[in-house]
């Protein structure tokens, strides 16, 4: 039996070593190594052997066993070596050549809101309008009526740089800067980032984001405003969003009002999130005092205007296009 397992060995060795293909090598791997291949067939035989025998013949084979599978890694290594080698010089690669773009990470809440509601108001016509956000106490308050006693100047209220220098607690002075640039007609939106000196509580918070919006031009009325923002619910909330306005008093923005939209969760019948009202506010409203324009034009009693004011913060209960994100005014 030994002189057989010798055969065995040298005749493997020599067609593993000669073989010329992957698949040639695999008929060699299942003709010696194999469940039925030349080896097993000798560790089957065993049981004709003395007792003294078996060890020895079974450690040979083992160990014949282990130097061919080292020699049929060894090959396989080398045709996959070969096959690469060949692909270079068959293939030719650019490595200038820009790789794949990975997208790493994903939008902001606040930011996907703010991009869906400015797309929404680009389809109706209006621009979006910027501006710093560190700002001077004159667009900030004087230019918007807001008089020196009024509580929002007060420093537990906003958060001062320098006498005459806060961080914006509203939008609003885009709109004074863009009035101050260009004439009527103008239909904006202020989208960003702002600024109050408030607790950090479930509804309030030092920074957050709002949307404001500004239109100024001739045969304007609350009809317009009331279709413009119907348009926007329905675009934003889903077509079977419903609107109404509430008369609302906000001082120095005389005549103001407060919108309404049909819950999101019930269509109007009532439930938790509404509080059984059917309706949940979405925004303010304002046809824009007479004060803050006769600072920017001299004749505003022959241009029509309104304004509204959105503010947007993460984590709660509005619902756009089936993602949840809270809409708070």
């Amino acid at each position: 039996m030994k002189e057989e397992i010798a055969k065995i060995k040298e005749n493997s060795i020599k067609e593993i070593t000669n073989c010329k293909d992957e698949k040639e090598l695999n008929d060699l791997k299942v003709k010696y190594l194999g469940k039925k291949g030349e080896l097993t067939v000798v560790l089957r035989g065993m049981g004709n052997l003395s007792p003294e025998e078996r060890p020895k013949i079974g450690s040979l084979v083992n160990q014949v066993r282990d130097e061919l599978e080292i020699l049929v890694k060894n090959k396989e290594k080398e045709f996959k070596r070969k096959e690469l080698e060949k692909k270079l010089e068959t293939e030719n690669i650019d490595v200038t050549e820009p790789s794949k773009k990975i997208n790493l990470g994903s939008l902001h809440p606040i930011t996907q809101i703010i991009e869906e509601v400015e797309e929404i108001f680009l389809g109706m016509g209006y621009k979006i309008a910027d501006g710093p956000e560190v700002e001077k106490a004159i667009y900030n308050f004087d230019k918007l009526n807001t008089p020196p006693d009024h509580p929002a100047r007060d420093v537990q209220d906003t958060f001062y740089i320098t006498d005459d220098i806060v961080l914006r607690s509203q939008t609003s002075p885009v709109q004074a800067r863009v009035m101050e640039n260009q004439k009527p007609p103008i239909k904006i939106i202020c989208p960003g980032a702002v600024y109050r000196s408030d607790s950090v509580d479930a509804t309030h918070s030092p920074v957050f984001h709002q949307i404001e919006g500004l239109v100024v031009d001739k045969n304007i009325a609350m009809t317009d405003l009331k279709g413009t923002l119907e348009m926007f619910a329905k675009k934003c909330l889903g077509e079977n969003t419903k609107i109404r306005f509430r008369p609302h008093h906000f001082p120095f923005t005389e005549p103001s009002a407060e919108a309404d939209v049909s819950c999101f969760v019930c269509g109007g019948k009532g439930c938790r999130v509404c509080k059984g009202e059917g309706w949940i506010e979405l925004l303010r409203l304002w046809n824009g005092t007479s004060k803050c324009f006769k600072k920017l034009w001299n004749r505003p009693r022959r241009i029509f205007r309104f304004c509204f004011w959105i503010w947007c913060r993460k984590n709660c209960n509005g619902k756009i296009r089936n993602r949840r994100y809270e809409i708070i005014i």
